[in-house]
């Protein structure tokens, strides 16, 4: 007796297995929900065995189900078991997984090798060409020496330090000019004497 009630049991769950995938090919939204809520733990667990990861299983997860439902006018109940279908969806997107994980290591490698290859300044350097270009500054002498402390340090206009200090806007524009020759050339004698 036990036997013959296990029996039905078998093909009242095919049945309804059957049901559901006739209802989910036609695309009624309970079959969508009641698929999910028979087979998600089959394909998330099929997923974090492949990826090891329980979000990345719980994303292929979702996707499965999302692809399945909108491809759902290819599946055919009479020709695949619907739990065999979303496996099989579920085998392309833990392949879509592991490709995307090989890009991202491959993207992420090569930004790492950009970034080790650049030389970094280090704090020294800067404080020394600081202290250089300072000095650079202090034998410029007078207008001069003003002239490029208002113009780089104030940020002041060439017009408005013309008019505070009196002179013409052409001057003030000529010793600039003549003042960032001088400075890069004695930094070019800086550069070369360290390189």
């Amino acid at each position: 007796m036990g036997l013959a009630l296990l029996e039905r049991e078998v093909v009242e769950v095919e049945t309804q297995v059957d049901e559901l995938a006739i209802d989910f090919a036609a695309g009624r939204p309970e079959a969508m929900r009641a698929a999910y809520e028979r087979h998600s733990s089959l394909v998330y667990t099929l997923a974090l065995r492949a990826l090891g990861n329980s979000h990345d299983a719980e994303d292929v997860t979702q996707q499965v189900f999302v692809s399945a439902w909108r491809s759902r006018a290819t599946f055919d109940p009479d020709r695949s078991a619907l739990p065999a279908w979303l496996v099989g969806i579920t085998r392309k997107k833990i392949a879509d997984s592991y490709a995307s994980r090989t890009r991202s290591r491959r993207d992420l490698d090569a930004v790492t090798t950009i970034v080790e290859d650049e030389p970094v300044e280090s704090v020294d350097a800067r404080v020394v060409d600081s202290v250089m270009v300072a000095a650079a500054l202090e034998k410029l002498g007078s207008p001069q020496k003003e002239i490029m402390h208002m113009a780089f340090f104030k940020d002041l206009t060439h017009a408005t330090i013309a008019e505070q200090l009196g002179l013409p806007l052409g001057t003030v524009k000529s010793h600039i000019t003549r003042s960032l020759k001088r400075l890069r050339d004695s930094l070019e004698v800086r550069d070369v004497a360290l390189g």
